[in-house]
This record gives C-alpha cells, structure tokens and sequence, in this order.
C-alpha cells in the first residue's frame, strides 16, 4: 500500500513538473486555436511563409540576446540598435535616381553598399560592445546599461534623424532592398502559394551559426559557465570579462545585420525604427526555455519561442484585434513568461 501511495505521489510530481515546464506553451496553444476559430482562413501557406518572412529579423535579435540572457543578463537597447542602424543605412543607401537623395554626392555602387552595410554593422557592434564593458568591467547591472544604452541610442539616431529633415527616409537602393525583400523561391499549391525569402535563409544562417557557437565552442561552454555561477566558473579559470564582452560582440552583429534586413524589409526608415522590439526578442527567449536567472537556454527554444510569438502577432492583426489590446496580450504573455520561469528557478532551489 505504501508504495502504491509513494508512486501515486511521484506520478503527481512528475505532471505536476510537465504542466509547469509547458504551461506556457498551453496558454499560447489556446490563444493560437481561438485566433484560427475566429478567422480560419489565416491557416494557408501563405500566411505561413509571411509569419517566417516576419519572424526572420526577430530571430536574429533573440538569438543575440539569448547568449546575454543565458549570461543572468538583459539587453534594453535592441529596439534603439534596430533603429540607429535604419536611419543612418536608410541615409546612406537610397536609390540613385532619387531626385531628393540625402547626400547626393554619395556614390551608389556595389561597393558603397556593401561599405556602408559593414560600417553600420560595425557601428551597432561597438555599441553592443559597451553594453558589454559596463556590465563586465564596471559592474553595472546589465538593466541599467542597457536602458542607458537605450537613451544614447535613441537620442543619437533622433538628432541625427531631425538634422537631416525628419522626414521619414524613402527611396532605398534596389539591390540593398531586393537582399531584404527577395524570394528564392515560390511554390504553388493551387490558389495558395508558399516561398522561401531571402530573411529566412539569412536567419538559417544565424540560427546554424549560434547554435555551433552554444554548442561547440569553449566560448559557448563558458557562457553557460559564467551564466549557471560565476564565481564557480571564475575559480575553474573561465576569463568572466572575455566571456561577456564576446557574447555582447556577437549580439551586436546580430542586431546590426537584423537592423539592416528590417530597414530593406520595410523599405523605409524614422527614428522610431524598431520600437519595442527588445520586448518581442526577450519575451521570445523566455517563452523559448532561456531562463532569466542565468545558465538555460537553447537555439531551438529561442526559435520556436519567435515562430509562436510571430504567429501570435501576425493573428492578433490578422482578425482585427485593436493594436492597443495586442500590447495587452504581450504584455501578459510576458507576465506569465516569467512567472512559470521563477516558478521553476523557486522549485529547484
């Protein structure tokens, strides 16, 4: 009898361990099945490669801040980094038979776009890295730095925006624009119709490149290293600034490369380029597995958190939900997001 009880019990634990581990995936499942009774016909293969087409740049900024999240960190500046690297690429790459080009005199060749295109990244991977120094050298609590960051950012690329105009910046070269808008290729299946863009193929590209970095790298083994307890990893020789300031690095070629594919996917750029997407690409992680505390996390979760985000966004406007309440949604998703997290974080203690 007793051990009918203690498997009885036991049996408990482990549904009891299920439902919070994906308690959040159920919550989303739900929400995704009301959205498909209210509009069914958003179930095709088009609205699938426009939520992947969509989802592509998010990818890319939730991959970068995953590594920093696993690290116990945060990054409040990814909106603002999008942003910064809108205008100035927007300034610097319009359309050679623009009569009201910015800078007129600017060559538009081959070679200017893709100098421009390596500068800008360069540009948001120093401010990333920044981010990275303030955190690992100065101590500054990655929030704090990061919401600095974010003022800088967003004050940088608003003056910069206002002395050229304030004008939204219109008219993108149309090689720069074909990179972000471009489909390899196209499926019919009858009315319905499915492609494959060139965002999904660079967001592959990130996805294999983060997930060799986590998974087969020193660099990737000391992220989990110094995110799980960095005291520990510091005593077993694992360099906590180095570690930091890689990842901040890395992050920031992501998000500078995700800045330039948005701005060329939109097709134009304001200063408010970006604005709250640090919150899609957090929350993405954390719906994703990437524990808040530090040391969890996996590529596969931090996508297949995006792809759910997306869907959830792309049905939300699809059948007329008020923008407004969408941010209610969200902002909801989130609150349960890392209510489950602590939850779990409480339980292993």
């Amino acid at each position: 009898m007793d051990k009918i009880i203690r498997k009885i019990s036991f049996d408990k634990k482990k549904i009891s361990d299920l439902l919070l581990k994906y308690a959040i995936y159920f919550v989303l499942l739900i929400m995704i099945i009301v959205i498909i009774i209210e509009d069914s016909s958003i179930v095709s293969w088009r609205s699938l490669a426009t939520i992947l087409t969509q989802a592509s740049t998010r990818c890319m900024l939730a991959l970068g801040v995953g590594g920093i999240i696993v690290l116990a960190g945060t990054d409040l500046s990814i909106g603002r980094m999008v942003g910064l690297a809108g205008v100035v690429g927007a300034s610097l790459m319009q359309s050679p038979g623009f009569s009201r080009r910015i800078f007129p005199n600017l060559p538009t060749s081959g070679w200017f776009i893709a100098l421009s295109i390596l500068f800008i990244i360069l540009l948001i991977t120093f401010a990333s890295f920044i981010n990275g120094w303030l955190t690992a050298k100065l101590h500054i609590t990655p929030f704090i730095a990061t919401l600095g960051m974010q003022l800088v950012l967003y004050g940088a690329a608003s003056s910069y925006y206002n002395a050229l105009g304030g004008s939204p910046i219109t008219s993108l070269n149309e090689g720069f624009k074909y990179i972000a808008q471009g489909k390899l290729l196209k499926l019919k299946f009858g009315s319905d119709e499915f492609y494959i863009s060139f965002l999904m193929i660079f967001a592959l590209i990130s996805i294999l490149f983060i997930w060799f970095i986590w998974n087969k790298t020193r660099i990737g083994k000391n992220m989990f290293a110094v995110g799980g307890n960095a005291e520990a990893a510091a005593v077993s020789g694992v360099s906590i600034v180095k570690t930091t300031l890689i990842i901040y690095v890395i992050a920031g070629v992501l998000y500078g490369a995700a800045g330039l594919l948005e701005l060329g996917r939109t097709g134009s750029a304001t200063n408010n380029l970006g604005l709250g997407y640090e919150l899609d690409a957090i929350s993405a992680c954390v719906v994703g597995g990437v524990s808040l505390m530090g040391g969890v996390g996996s590529v596969a979760g931090i996508v297949t958190g995006v792809i759910i985000f997306q869907v959830i966004n792309f049905g939300l406007a699809y059948i007329g939900v008020d923008p407004y309440l969408q941010y209610v949604v969200k902002g909801m998703i989130i609150l349960i997001a890392v209510a489950i997290d602590t939850r779990k974080y409480i339980k292993k203690k």
